[in-house]
């Protein structure tokens, strides 16, 4: 009886448990895994319905798990930067539940795993892109007129237009898609904002982390780029409108800006035929007092 208890409650105890799985989404993150000799997987695909199996598994008996995105170089550099050997499973799970608590992850939720990987791989971008623009805003350092820090003063300003622009928009669904072009790389940041009855913005931290730092990058380095809202309504075409970066600034586009840039072919620069249903219009005054002085580095 007392062997009956001691299994029961093991079975409590691993529904407790919160499981990572480190998930190698593409071919050649899995050829490059096979080099290691404990490594047993030989096929891809039967790698995939394999943990695709354990994670339905894992749901069916109340379990907890999170997919996270394993990067096979990454994983050779945090064995070499703790002293691991990479060519053990121990090593494999210390750098996955490393993944849980700094890398790109997503909670299994019951879909199929050839839907959660898109996903997953999107989380990964955006995390990266974050990183990237959230380091160079620290590397501009403080202005050499009044001291203050360049990059926390753009994001400060990038915090507030984002708030103006969302208090301004209509109700609804609103999708917000901001892009710089900087050196070496251009950067692309989306925001998905819905609102209820009563108004009142329901928005992803991370995306607004994300949307506000490469805002910030663009205005802080004057880089070329351009900010655009499309707002759903249900009941009233689809309203598209923008702005451009203009110093530390917006700058309002015009109703044509706005149709040329959604009715043309970005590789081809042939015409595009508009989406029918959809207004696009200059956007609603921001109420925004202009931009701070300039800084000087």
């Amino acid at each position: 009886m007392a062997h009956t208890d001691h299994l029961a409650m093991r079975r409590v105890l691993r529904r407790e448990i919160a499981c990572t799985i480190g998930l190698l989404t593409d071919d050649q993150d899995f050829r490059t895994m096979r080099r290691y000799r404990s490594f047993t997987f030989d096929d891809h695909t039967a790698y995939l319905q394999q943990v695709e199996a354990l994670l339905r598994t894992r749901a069916a008996q109340g379990g907890h798990t999170t997919v996270a995105l394993f990067d096979p170089e990454e994983f050779a550099a945090f064995c070499a930067g703790t002293g691991l050997d990479p060519d053990t499973p121990a090593s494999r799970s210390r750098y996955t539940a490393e993944l849980a608590a700094t890398g790109p992850n997503l909670p299994y939720d019951g879909r199929p795993l050839g839907e959660i990987v898109p996903d997953l791989v999107d989380e990964a971008v955006r995390q990266a892109t974050w990183e990237y623009a959230a380091t160079l805003l620290t590397r501009l350092g403080p202005c050499a007129a009044c001291g203050e820090d360049i990059g926390r003063a753009a994001f400060t300003r990038a915090s507030d237009l984002l708030t103006r622009i969302l208090a301004t928009a209509p109700p609804g669904e609103r999708h917000l898609v901001c892009s710089i072009r900087s050196t070496p790389e251009s950067l692309l940041a989306v925001l998905h904002a819905d609102t209820e009855a009563t108004r009142t913005a329901q928005l992803d931290e991370a995306e607004v982390l994300e949307f506000t730092t490469v805002l910030a990058l663009g205005l802080a380095t004057s880089s070329p780029g351009g900010l655009v809202l499309r707002a759903s309504t249900p009941g009233i075409p689809d309203r598209v409108y923008g702005w451009r970066l203009r110093g530390d600034a917006l700058a309002p586009l015009t109703a044509g800006e706005v149709f040329d840039a959604y009715c043309t072919d970005v590789e081809t620069g042939d015409p595009i035929s508009p989406e029918p249903g959809v207004d696009y219009g200059a956007p609603p005054d921001l109420g925004d007092d202009g931009p701070a002085p300039g800084h000087r580095r």
